[in-house]
């Protein structure tokens, strides 16, 4: 994104990744720039400014694809990794800044995907503040603020805090769900 003001910034990457109950990723995934004008290139902080130039993600806005271009692969990918419309939650840290922006821009993509949520990132704060240990002992965040590498360290983390905090116990199944 160009900044966090859903009123102002503009969406120039988004990368999608599926993985079963395990965190295992299925297929190849969705991982593209979408093109912004110079106009909203412009109006970037000075802070994001930088933190796409050091990724390189500032060079390769401008031959990104349209919005609805990258809306259609994920929705491709999405059906091809077997998810069903209205079954898979957004999963990701911080992800309600990344769903009000698929909301303001890709309304199929949001239709399609399950009203809930999985925020890694309030698994972490809870963690901070109740198992802080478990918390500063957590994996190092390695995709240098591009989308596909900041999935790939949220399921990372996601599957630490599982093995970490989640304990099985009692031999739950993960293949089933209740309380929809």
């Amino acid at each position: 994104m160009t900044g966090l003001n859903l009123a102002t910034d503009a969406l120039v990457e988004i990368a999608v990744l599926v993985t079963d109950s395990e965190l295992n990723v299925i297929g190849e995934g969705v991982d593209v720039v979408i093109h912004a004008t110079d106009g909203q290139l412009a109006s970037m902080n000075d802070f994001v400014r930088e933190m796409h130039t050091a990724s390189g993600l500032i060079t390769e806005i401008p031959k990104g694809i349209t919005m609805s271009q990258a809306q259609e692969q994920i929705l491709t990918y999405l059906q091809s990794a077997g998810v069903e419309a209205g079954k898979s939650p957004l999963a990701g840290n911080s992800v309600s800044v990344d769903r009000n922006f698929i909301a303001r821009d890709m309304s199929a993509l949001n239709e399609y995907l399950h009203y809930r949520t999985i925020d890694v990132s309030s698994i972490k704060e809870l963690a901070r503040r109740w198992y802080p240990k478990t918390y500063f002992a957590a994996p190092a965040k390695t995709g240098n603020h591009r989308a596909l590498g900041d999935i790939r360290d949220s399921i990372a983390e996601l599957a630490y805090y599982r093995a970490a905090l989640f304990i099985n116990s009692d031999n739950n199944s993960t293949t089933t769900e209740s309380n929809g």
